[in-house]
Formats: C-alpha cells, sequence, structure tokens
C-alpha cells in the first residue's frame, strides 16, 4: 500500500471516528437534557400554577376563583359544561390552546383531603381524594399565610415521551445528514492533503532514482515554505552540489590526464630521440630528469590537497621570525627571476613579531604565490612586503606589474587547475589553492586582487597575531 493510501486511510478513521463521536455525544447530551426537562416540568407547572391559586383564593377569600384562573392559565377546558368525552375530541385537535389540557392534569384539594376541582372530572367534587402520582404543592392565603389546600400537577408522560421520541428522532436524521456532508467535505480536504503530502515525496523518490542511476536530475518545484518545501529546497542544493561535484571530477579527470600526458609525451620523445642516435645523451637525460620532477611535484600536490580535503593535515608549529622568513624566500627565488629577466625585490621591513607556525608551509605558500608572480611578470618586477594591521594581524604581499587576470576568471582563481589563459599547457593551477589551504590552516586569510588585463596582479594573506615577541 503506498503512503498516499495509508495517509488517506488513517485520515478516514480519525474523521469517521470523530464525527460519529460527536453525533453520538450531542444525541446523548439533548436526550439527557430533555427527559430532564420533562421530569422537571410537572414540579415547575405545579409551583407555578400554586402561586395563581393562592393569589385568587386570597382575592375571593375562597375557592369561587378556581375555574376562572385556571382557565385563565390554560388549565381549563374552553366550555366547562361539555362531557369530558366532547372535550377530548376538542383537546385532541390541533388548536394551540388545548395544548396543556392534553398534557396536564390538575386536581385541587382542601385540608380535609376533599377534591375541590379535577380538571379532567375523574373525581367528583366533595369526595375524599385518593393518592395521586405527583408531589402535591401548598395553595396559601395569602392575607393569613395559612395553607388552604393543595395542587396537584400531572404531565402525561405517555404523550411527553412520544413527543420526545419523535423529535430525538428527528434530530438524529438531521444530525446524520449533517454528519455524512461534514464528512464528505472532510474527506475531500483528506484527499487534497494527502496528495499535497505525497507528491513532493514522489517527485523526491523519482528525482533521487534518477540521481542513482547517473541521470542528469530535475530540479523539484518548490511551491511553499513548509517542511515539504523545505525538503525540496534542500534536495535542489543537493542536487546542484552534486552536479557541480560531477563537473568537476569530470574536469578534474581531464586536467590531470593532461598535466600527465604533456611530461610523458616529452619523455617518450626524448627516449625515442635518444634511442635514434638524434639527441645527445645529456641534453636527453636533463630534459627527462625536468619532467620527471614536475610527475613527482604533480603527485605530491595532489596528495597534499588529498590530506586537506580529508581534514588530515598536520602542521608543525613552532617560533618562526617572520622577516627572516621572508628574506630566506625572496633569495631563494632570485635566480629564477633573473632568469625569468624579472626584477624580485623585497620592500624594507618594519618591526615584525615572532609567530607561531609551521615555516615550512608558509614557505611553500608563500613560494607558490612568488612563483605564479614571476610566471606573469616576464620583463616586469615582483615585490613582496610585509606590514602590522594594528595588533591583530599580519599582511603579506606579492605584487606584479604583468598580464594581470581578467575580472571574470577572479571568482575562480582559487579552484583546481583552472587557468586563465587556457591555451598555456604547462603549470599544474594547484599552486594557489595550496596556498590558500596552508594560510586557513593558520587561521588567515588570502586574496587576489587585479584591476584587468595587462595592469598586474596582488595577491595578499593575512595571519592572525596572537600574543608575540617582537624582534630587536
Amino acid at each position: 500500500m503506498t503512503l498516499r493510501w495509508r495517509i488517506l486511510r488513517l485520515l478516514i478513521i480519525v474523521i469517521a471516528l470523530t464525527v460519529a463521536w460527536n453525533l453520538a455525544a450531542s444525541y446523548y447530551t439533548i436526550q439527557r437534557q430533555f427527559d430532564a426537562f420533562v421530569s422537571g416540568l410537572g414540579r415547575a407547572e405545579a409551583g407555578a400554577l400554586a402561586r395563581q391559586l393562592s393569589r385568587a383564593y386570597t382575592a375571593e377569600n375562597g375557592w369561587g376563583a378556581v375555574d376562572m384562573a385556571l382557565l385563565a392559565l390554560g388549565y381549563l377546558y374552553a366550555h366547562e359544561t361539555e362531557s369530558r368525552e366532547g372535550h377530548e375530541g376538542e383537546s385532541r385537535g390541533e388548536d394551540d390552546e388545548g395544548f396543556h389540557i392534553e398534557r396536564i392534569r390538575v386536581v385541587i384539594v382542601d385540608l380535609a383531603g376533599r377534591i375541590i376541582h379535577d380538571n379532567f372530572s375523574q373525581l367528583e367534587i366533595g369526595e375524599m381524594s385518593p393518592a395521586l402520582s405527583s408531589q402535591p404543592r401548598e395553595i396559601l392565603d395569602l392575607r393569613t399565610g395559612r395553607t388552604v389546600g393543595s395542587v396537584y400537577v400531572d404531565v402525561n408522560q405517555n404523550f411527553l415521551e412520544t413527543e420526545s421520541i419523535s423529535f430525538l428522532r428527528d434530530l438524529l436524521l438531521s444530525f446524520i445528514a449533517s454528519g455524512a456532508f461534514i464528512l464528505i467535505i472532510a474527506l475531500s480536504l483528506a484527499t487534497s492533503l494527502s496528495r499535497r503530502i505525497t507528491a513532493p515525496i514522489s517527485a523526491l523518490t523519482k528525482a533521487t532514482r534518477a540521481i542513482a542511476q547517473r541521470d542528469d536530475a530535475t530540479l523539484l518545484p518548490v511551491t511553499s515554505n513548509d517542511e515539504l518545501g523545505q525538503m525540496s529546497a534542500t534536495f535542489n542544493q543537493m542536487t546542484s552540489a552534486l552536479q557541480r561535484q560531477r563537473d568537476l571530477r569530470k574536469r578534474l579527470i581531464n586536467d590531470v590526464s593532461h598535466e600527465l600526458n604533456t611530461p610523458l609525451t616529452v619523455i617518450q620523445l626524448e627516449a625515442k630521440a635518444l634511442q635514434d642516435d638524434l639527441q645527445e645523451p645529456d641534453h636527453a637525460a636533463r630534459h627527462i630528469i625536468q619532467e620527471v620532477n614536475m610527475l613527482r611535484n604533480l603527485v605530491n600536490d595532489l596528495n597534499w590537497l588529498a590530506e586537506t580535503d580529508s581534514g588530515e593535515l598536520q602542521l608543525r608549529v613552532e617560533q618562526c621570525a617572520v622577516g627572516e622568513l621572508l628574506i630566506s624566500e625572496v633569495e631563494r627565488w632570485q635566480p629564477q627571476a633573473q632568469a625569468q629577466q624579472v626584477s624580485l625585490s623585497l620592500q624594507p621591513l618594519p618591526q615584525l613579531p615572532t609567530l607561531q607556525l609551521d615555516s615550512a608551509r608558509i614557505r611553500q605558500a608563500l613560494g607558490n604565490i612568488v612563483h605564479n608572480a614571476l610566471q606573469h611578470a616576464a620583463d616586469g618586477q615582483v615585490i613582496v612586503a610585509a606590514k602590522l594591521e594594528g595588533d591583530k594581524y599580519l599582511r603579506i604581499t606579492v605584487q606584479d606589474d604583468g598580464v594581470g587576470i581578467d575580472p571574470a576568471d577572479l571568482p575562480h582563481i582559487f579552484e583546481r587547475f583552472y587557468r586563465t589563459d587556457q591555451s598555456r599547457s604547462r603549470g599544474r593551477g594547484l599552486g594557489l589553492d595550496i596556498a590558500r589551504a596552508i594560510i586557513e590552516a593558520h587561521g588567515g586569510a588570502i586574496d587576489v586582487k587585479s584591476e584587468g588585463l595587462g595592469r598586474g596582479t596582488t595577491v595578499e594573506f593575512r595571519l592572525p597575531l596572537p600574543a608575540v615577541n617582537m624582534l630587536p
């Protein structure tokens, strides 16, 4: 059974039970209240009638006004002289004025228990009253406050029960009809809700299956801001990230293949020329060793980046004099700068602190930046500088006046194997990425700035300054 039908079935059960419970509870409550009303009707009628009869007795100083009081209150037949049978025939008619006569019997007795009045004419006036089922209410002489008699009010229970059953039956049918209507509406809403819940899940399942089969997964529509919408949006983010990773992996494979193929081709050509006596052994050996070193450097860079990505990079932190490190690194790259006819210089340094650094890694990062600057500043100049930014950071910059960087390339400058000059066949394209990983591992940040092609490039990185000891 699908999730949609499970949700729909559960909602149907909950709705049906809720409607049934409400119908049963409402019917039971109304029935109890109606029964209580019927049972209390006689007592209420008797109390009200006793007060009216007390006023009539007091006004006439006797029982002479009893008939008029009963007639005014609707407890007496319209024509007292008619026979009981004829009266009963009238009372069974549809006239609303005979409603009390049909339902309620009134018997009035004096203090001695003799019948004063019986509106059903079943007891003779003056005879002793038999035992009556209802509770009596006292009739008082309001001038003296003494009891002069009692009134018995007997509600016709059979009639009221018949009426109540008919009323409750009609009420139950009305409840059932309204419950069915509510159930239909609720089922429609439940169907829509279950479809709305399961539609994104079905689309997610289909898209996930496509990803598992290595097909291009389409993005899910995001139609709401609730949990389902957030699920679709998150899946879209994951899909986009996965697609980017696939593209990067494909590009990585292509770039690594290219980087490996170039030195291997050179090695193969040099070896073939050496075999055919077309190349001097020393010249061939020098070229082969150069290409092998390039292959080894590529492998080392890839291994180093793998350690960085897996979080296994370990820094060997020690006290490092930053000024001495900069001077040493500039001196190390002077031979290559002279070979490329580039002026490599170090600006006069201010008083720099001693920091806790992995000096070998910092030298590697700075070397990669200087090497890139030398490659792009042919017949130009490269300037290395350092200064303190308050007591928070040490900033080191490497500036060249070379070919510069197109603004469209700046956002990608730290991507692996990215080359601003795609026609250039040499160069691994990993130097800046390695430098960034080293600087960030030390808690710093690196940035590249360029005003455009032909206007040079500036690479700067900042290292945080903890409590340090300043060099003299």
